[in-house]
């Protein structure tokens, strides 16, 4: 079974699909979000916490990782899992973007990138080789293949060139010593070029990967060309395979691009905003540390179970991150990925039920990115009724 993507049902109105995906430390069900621990950790959130609110899979970052400890180390403890204290599945970038987007003075040959580390200005090299042996040594369930990410914009010449590289990167991971047990992810690239994007995903293809990503989006272009991106490369992966969205973590975004067809998704919006006061809710996100909340006795979200929630009130919480303290910041992460993995929870049961389409809707009727009449809503009710 291990590697097998069990298509468990779709939806009759769209593309969306229900699955179950299965890893050497468990099954996933799909569609799913990854919340992503950098360094070896979701930020604030200890392996005990992710389990108790339904996590199933977490991201790894490579390039981090290889920065520091260092994967020889990680090797040495017995690999990630056991590193971190985490039993269920995890997938590890390739450290394409970091090295791109984190590293200076990036010069790139076929062998892959030479540049200069961001903690320390050390040279460092990664090629696709180096990529797959630290994620060797690593152990990570799903293992990405190393890619060029293009910038936005870019001429499509480079963009072309970057495919050409990508694919040639990717056949070398593909025969690349793994871990064992371990799955390996292509990574379709083709920037905002709708016939590089097909070219890419069909090449990988045939290169037979055990599920396949769609790269190069979320990379400051608008929401239209994201999803455009999604449409451009979707309709060219297997059925039998999942789809893996990279970066890709607003909630309107997921609904659209489950809608047509993809199945997971990463994103670091809902721990990073945490650590700014911002919560995610179904109807938005807010700033708690507002004063309009100073004396507000509701739970950061109404209707929620999350144990921020049952516990605490905005009221709280708002003191909690106005004066530094830690558990403010720690309690909206609990929350905030609550929400994310509950909001797949919802979309993967309206699938089953043949209800998405409502289900989208719905939600679109309802969603603002920012939670602009939250001001309002607070004055309506009330700052300081009861719960």
């Amino acid at each position: 079974m291990l590697g097998k993507f069990e298509l468990l049902g779709t939806d009759p109105s769209c593309k969306a699909r229900r699955g179950r995906y299965h890893t050497a430390h468990g099954s996933v069900e799909t569609p799913v979000f990854m919340p992503v621990g950098t360094q070896a950790t979701v930020k604030s959130m200890s392996p005990q916490e992710m389990r108790d609110i339904g996590c199933e899979v977490l991201l790894g970052n490579t390039y981090h990782l290889n920065d520091r400890p260092g994967p020889d180390l990680i090797e040495r403890m017995g690999g990630l899992h056991k590193f971190m204290g985490w039993d269920r599945a995890i997938l590890t970038d390739s450290g394409g973007y970091q090295v791109f987007s984190l590293g200076s003075l990036n010069k790139i040959t076929a062998e892959g990138v030479s540049f200069q580390s961001h903690s320390d200005g050390r040279k460092l090299f990664i090629g696709p080789k180096e990529s797959m042996e630290i994620q060797r040594k690593l152990g990570s369930d799903i293992a990405m293949v190393f890619d060029e990410c293009p910038p936005y914009p870019c001429e499509q010449e480079y963009a072309c060139q970057a495919v050409r590289r990508t694919l040639d990167w990717a056949a070398i991971c593909r025969e690349a010593p793994r871990a064992e047990g371990q799955l390996v992810f292509g990574i379709a690239q083709g920037s905002v070029f709708a016939d590089l994007r097909e070219e890419c995903a069909k090449a990988l293809v045939d290169m037979d990967f055990d599920g396949y990503a769609i790269g190069g989006v979320s990379v400051g272009e608008p929401d239209e060309l994201i999803l455009r991106g999604v449409d451009d490369t979707v309709d060219h992966l297997p059925t039998d395979k999942p789809r893996y969205l990279m970066g890709v973590g607003e909630m309107a975004q997921m609904v659209e691009s489950v809608a047509r067809g993809v199945d997971m998704f990463d994103c670091v919006i809902p721990t990073r905003q945490a650590r700014n006061g911002t919560v995610s809710t179904r109807r938005g996100r807010y700033p708690v540390k507002a004063a309009i909340y100073k004396e507000d006795t509701r739970p950061l979200e109404e209707g929620c179970t999350c144990y921020a929630c049952t516990n605490f009130t905005r009221a709280y919480v708002r003191h909690l991150i106005n004066v530094g303290e830690i558990l403010g910041l720690r309690l909206i992460t609990m929350h905030n990925l609550h929400c994310y993995l509950e909001f797949m929870r919802d979309m993967r049961k309206a699938i089953a039920e043949g209800t998405f389409e409502e289900f989208r809707t719905e939600f679109h009727a309802n969603y603002r990115i920012v939670f602009e009449e939250h001001t309002l809503n607070v004055k309506e009710n009330g700052a300081t009724k009861s719960r």
